[in-house]
């Protein structure tokens, strides 16, 4: 079963591109659902090969002593001998009811459906890097906005400081300068855990360890441009819908194991050796024995093995038809709620972005108007508090934005360009 594409190349960052390459080749979960795909080809192997023909040989050179009372002994018979054989043997099922036909098809669905399971896992996993990855870019610029507001911040507690010193301002108004510095650097103090965090989380994604894991800085990267329609059929690329498809399969596969259990199993033997007493040669032409037949069996009575068994195959194939069903649901939920997210937050950041033009220009009338002696200090603070905010929130949507269309690339199955 083929991977998801790489979708994550629609952000054009060369980074998150290293980074996926890092994950798909050294990522523990995705190793784990690689063995569990190649055991699921395993079991498929093996019981598929129950419908070759089963071919062995054995070979047994025993010293055996019979016993004195040993019905139909002769008196000639030495109570102890050698006995040698070599035999070779052939089975094959004739198979006419299906039964080994669909415990192989079932088998083999359930492969290619863990084959999808591995697509999905390593589906899930890009997008949670990719998720983390945008998050940590979006921590980083909003870094950048409060170093230079801690910076503004600082100027303007200098500039109060003066102003305090010549009688112009307040005590109080130092008092507030002291506190908007101090409230913005606590800020950073918690953005900057909050970068570690992601930035730990990352490593643990790719295989490394969290400590000297290190990322270069960046930027956001760009918004790829959702399509105006997005076609229903992208959804058939979703490795967890084609799972639940193939599940259904091999639980229909099932049934037909379950009713031809009240057929009886047909199978052709043969047996050729040779078995010989002393040191004569078991490959003599008068030690030689061989049987061929068929066999046919049928239980007469097994409690009711058998239709509880053809019942939880009929129950086993609801439940699959069920769970296809609310996959192929889900599936379109999530594409839904990406594309209404999108659609809100770009109605958001259109509004955000003229707050922050108003906050900014609100900040520096407010400034000027202190420099006049016009307004109190707790006026500047005020402006330049809404103004930091409003950048602060200007810069989570535009990353909001970004984690939404990786979460809609990954609900249709690894992006829209096919």
């Amino acid at each position: 079963t083929p991977l998801p594409t790489a979708w994550w190349q629609a952000f054009q960052d060369p980074q998150l591109d290293r980074l996926q390459q890092q994950l798909a080749e050294a990522s523990p979960t995705l190793a784990l659902a690689v063995a569990h795909y190649d055991a699921a080809r395993a079991a498929a192997g093996e019981v598929a090969s129950a419908r070759a023909p089963q071919v062995g040989f054995s070979a047994g050179p025993m010293r055996q002593r019979q016993s004195d009372d040993k019905p139909l002994r002769s008196a000639t018979q030495p109570a102890i001998y050698d006995s040698n054989s070599a035999t070779f043997s052939l089975s094959f099922d004739l198979d006419l009811w299906g039964r080994l036909r669909n415990a192989a098809a079932a088998a083999g669905a359930r492969a290619d459906a863990s084959g999808d399971d591995l697509a999905a896992a390593r589906l899930s996993l890009s997008q949670q890097l990719a998720g983390l990855y945008l998050q940590l870019r979006g921590a980083e610029a909003q870094q950048v906005i409060l170093r230079d507001s801690i910076d503004d911040y600082r100027q303007a507690l200098a500039l109060t400081e003066d102003r305090f010193r010549g009688e112009i301002a307040s005590e109080l108004d130092v008092a507030r300068a002291r506190h908007q510095l101090a409230s913005a650097q606590a800020d950073l103090d918690a953005l900057d855990a909050r970068h570690a965090l992601l930035r730990h989380a990352i490593a643990e994604l790719v295989g490394a360890p969290a400590s000297g894991f290190v990322l270069a800085d960046g930027n956001l990267p760009a918004l790829p441009q959702v399509p105006a329609d997005l076609p229903s059929n992208l959804l058939q690329q979703r490795p967890d819908i084609a799972a639940a498809e193939r599940r259904v399969f091999a639980a229909n596969a099932g049934i037909g194991v379950a009713r031809a259990a009240w057929f009886p199993q047909l199978s052709l033997t043969g047996l050729l050796g040779g078995q010989t007493s002393g040191s004569a040669s078991v490959l003599d032409v008068g030690n030689r024995y061989w049987a061929l037949g068929p066999l046919a069996a049928l239980p007469v009575f097994d409690g009711g093995r058998r239709r509880a068994a053809k019942a939880q195959a009929y129950a086993e194939f609801d439940a699959a038809s069920a769970q296809y069903r609310a996959t192929v649901l889900a599936a379109i939920r999530q594409v839904e709620d990406q594309l209404t997210l999108l659609r809100q937050l770009d109605a958001q950041r259109g509004h955000e972005d003229d707050a922050v033009q108003a906050a900014r220009r609100a900040e520096q009338i407010a400034r000027d108007r202190y420099a006049g002696g016009a307004v109190s200090y707790l006026d500047v603070v005020s402006a330049q508090t809404d103004a930091r905010q409003a950048q602060l929130g200007l810069q989570d949507i535009q990353a909001r934005q970004l984690q939404a269309s990786a979460a809609l690339m990954a609900a249709l199955g690894g992006g829209w360009a096919r």
